[in-house]
Order: structure tokens, then C-alpha cells, then sequence
């Protein structure tokens, strides 16, 4: 009886019944997975890159074959693969990522977002149709709120060159076994069943996680976080493990369609002394025609004391002197500055942008750095918001614009 018992629960592994669930509703995700080819306007998919590989939605127990089948006739290695998927069959997913190793593929987390589509959800069945007709479609892609979850990593982890957004999320979790028992097994049976599957599944994602080259800490990690509660992983976590190991990973610009439209780009930086990764944010708004204003939201760490000033550089030219005094909240702060319509067309104009930090530290040195930011995603993130922008009127005192929940620095110094 327990050999039975065993037989059918191997059968149910090679089938699909063991997989990673998924952890976002599946109605905002095509029902399988589903890839096609994708064409943006110049610089959408990164400086030089128009052309990319969209695969989305749940991983099914097909995906594999599916994916190889597309792959075979797609002879540029070179596209970058653009995946959004909340999870699905591990075993496919194993398959899919050990595939894309051998191409040596590219892979980023991001959301395609097909304009034929028009306003619907993306995973309609008429865009659906859209996406899976064959061909290239005009798309635009995205980082923002997507995701790379659960059975979706490993598809990512094939990878040789992998990029995770910071305003993207890769989540982790222990996979769940669904077994179907014929017969009336005892409990004993039942629980010998599965620790014995339970013990298969960590034998193979230990066995994939290391020939990827992605360190054992990931699949430590793995075995202590619950199917019902997903971890995703942080910036500090994704460099440590070897899956993004770029010291300073960014999102382009991007608008965002809320109550007050806004641009927004997201930074994550390593620090200089150790592995751990600071945050920043710019959040660009239009006042009128004539001017914007900017925020820099940064998370300043436990070494500052007082930043000095904070400038914004397009080459040798300073158009965004920041505010003397910050609005701040815990360990992040916010800086506000006015930029007029000459100033915005030499950032529009500059391929990337400088951010000069001045900042003192507890000794009373003036510990300064310049980095560079990409500019991609700016001008034409711009160029839609003006459309709501309200015209310039006379003699208007500038508005403070402040993110929900800071306060200013004046009443909370630096500590």
C-alpha cells in the first residue's frame, strides 16, 4: 500500500500537482504563461534597447515546451526577457530557467503594457489575443509594482544577467505539495509520503539554485519562510546572494497616474563601507507650464549627522539648487527645490544627471559624493505631464510640496 501511496505521489510531481502557488490574485495574471515579442520607442527598455521578450502570467504545466518552442525561432540572444508573474509549476520552472541558462539569456522584472490594449487590464481575453497572435506589438515597459514571485525566480535565476528594479519585487517562499491519496491510508502513511516529497523538492531546488551560481544563503533562506507568508527579498539580499550584483540598480522615469500626476524614478545604492544599499527617490511635479518642482527623498543612514546641501547637476551646469532644510521623518529625508523651464530643458537635454551630496559627519568632516543617475524615461515622461500642467500666472509664490507623513527638519534634527 505505501509503495502505491509513493508511486502515485511521484506521478503527481512529474504532472504538476507539487508547485509553488501563486501569491498575487490570479485574475490580474494571464491564466498560463504566455510569451511574445515586444517593440517600445528608442531607449524603452533600457539606453539602445527598443526590442524586447515579454513573458507573463501563472507558470502552467505546458510552459515549458511553450517557451522552447518561441525561443528556438527567436535567434537574438540579446533581447532582454521582461518577466511579470506571480508563480506556478516549479517543476516547469526549473526546466524554463536551466533553457534560459543555455541561451544566456537577460533577464529583468517588469510589466509589458501593449497599447492596443488600450485601457483594459492587460490579461483580457481580447488582449490576450493580442499578445499571443504572433509578431511584435507596440508595447511600453514597466518596473513599477511588478513582480517575479514564488516559482517565477527560478525561471529568473536561469538567467546569466539579471536585473531586479528597485521598484520591482522578487518574493521568496517554501513550495506546497497538493497530494492526492487513493485508497484510505493511514495518517503514518500519509505523513511518511510527505516528508519524503517534502525532502525530493529541497534536494532539487538546492541541486538548481546551486548550478545557477546563486549562493546557498538563498535556499537557506527559502526553507525558513512559509508558503502563506512570502519574503520579498531586499536590495542587500539580492546583491549577497549573487542575483542582482550591480552596486547601484535604478528605475527609469516614470509617470504616475494618481490624484496629483507626478514623475517618479526610484535609486538603490550600496554603501561605500559595507553591503548594505541606501534608497532614494526623485518625485518631479508640474506647478505650470513655466515650472516644477522637484523632491529628493533619500535615506540618509546612521553616519550623517546634517547634509550641507544637495545639488542636481546636468554636466557642469547646477539648474536645482535644493532647499537648506529638509523635511524629515525616521531615517529618510526629503528635499525640495523649483526648477524653471530653462533649467528642465538642460535636464531634458543631458543624456544622464549628477546628484552632489555634501553631507557632515559625526567627527565634523564633510564627506562629499557625486554619482550618476540615468536620465532614461525623463522626456517623455515630461512631455505627458504637461498636457495637465495649468498655465504660468503672475507673480505666484512657489508651492511646497511635501510626501505624505514628513515633517520638517527645522523641529526633528539629525541625529
Amino acid at each position: 500500500m505505501l509503495f502505491r501511496l509513493l508511486v502515485l505521489a511521484a506521478l503527481l510531481l512529474i504532472h504538476g500537482e507539487l508547485r509553488a502557488q501563486p501569491l498575487a490574485e490570479e485574475a490580474g495574471f494571464a491564466p498560463k504563461l504566455i510569451i511574445y515579442l515586444a517593440k517600445g520607442p528608442p531607449n524603452s527598455c533600457g539606453a539602445g534597447c527598443d526590442h524586447w521578450i515579454a513573458v507573463e502570467g501563472k507558470v502552467d504545466q505546458a510552459a515549458a515546451s511553450r517557451v522552447s518552442r518561441f525561443l528556438h525561432n527567436v535567434k537574438d540572444t540579446q533581447r532582454p526577457i521582461y518577466f511579470h508573474s506571480p508563480g506556478g509549476a516549479v517543476d516547469q520552472a526549473f526546466v524554463i530557467g536551466r533553457l534560459l541558462r543555455s541561451r544566456k539569456a537577460i533577464a529583468r522584472v517588469g510589466r509589458t503594457i501593449v497599447a492596443a490594449c488600450g485601457a483594459g487590464t492587460q490579461v483580457d481575453a481580447a488582449c490576450l489575443k493580442i499578445k499571443t497572435a504572433g509578431g511584435e506589438v507596440e508595447a511600453e515597459s514597466a518596473t513599477s509594482r511588478a513582480m517575479c514571485n514564488s516559482a517565477c525566480g527560478y525561471l529568473f535565476l536561469g538567467a546569466t544577467t539579471r536585473e531586479v528594479a528597485p521598484d520591482a519585487v522578487m518574493a521568496v517562499h517554501n513550495s506546497h505539495a497538493t497530494l492526492v491519496f487513493h485508497g484510505r491510508p493511514t495518517q503514518a502513511q500519509i505523513a511518511a509520503t510527505e516528508r519524503r516529497i517534502e525532502a525530493k523538492l529541497n534536494a532539487e531546488r538546492t541541486a538548481f539554485i546551486a548550478a545557477m551560481g546563486i549562493s546557498n544563503q538563498l535556499d537557506d533562506l527559502i526553507k525558513t519562510v512559509k508558503f502563506e507568508k512570502p519574503h520579498s527579498l531586499t536590495r542587500s539580499e539580492l546583491y549577497r546572494f549573487g542575483i542582482d550584483t550591480r552596486t547601484m540598480a535604478e528605475a527609469e522615469w516614470s509617470l504616475q497616474a494618481e490624484d496629483r500626476p507626478h514623475i517618479r524614478k526610484v535609486l538603490s545604492v550600496k554603501s561605500r563601507d559595507d553591503a548594505s544599499f541606501r534608497t532614494m527617490e526623485w518625485w518631479l511635479y508640474c506647478e505650470n507650464k513655466d515650472r516644477g518642482r522637484l523632491l529628493f527623498i533619500r535615506e540618509f543612514g546612521m553616519r550623517a549627522t546634517v547634509i550641507t546641501k544637495v545639488i542636481m547637476m546636468a554636466g557642469s551646469e547646477k539648474p536645482v539648487s535644493f532647499a537648506t532644510l529638509p523635511v524629515r521623518i525616521g531615517s529618510f529625508e526629503a528635499w525640495n527645490g523649483t526648477i524653471t523651464s530653462a533649467a528642465m530643458n538642460t535636464l531634458l537635454a543631458a543624456p544622464h544627471l549628477q546628484m552632489a551630496e555634501a553631507t557632515q559627519l559625526p567627527n565634523g568632516t564633510i564627506s562629499q559624493e557625486i554619482f550618476n543617475i540615468d536620465a532614461n524615461g525623463l522626456e517623455p515622461a515630461w512631455t505627458k505631464l504637461l498636457v495637465s500642467c495649468p498655465a504660468a500666472p503672475n507673480n505666484v509664490k512657489p508651492i511646497i510640496v511635501s510626501p505624505p507623513g514628513l515633517t520638517s527638519a527645522a523641529s526633528a534634527p539629525a541625529r
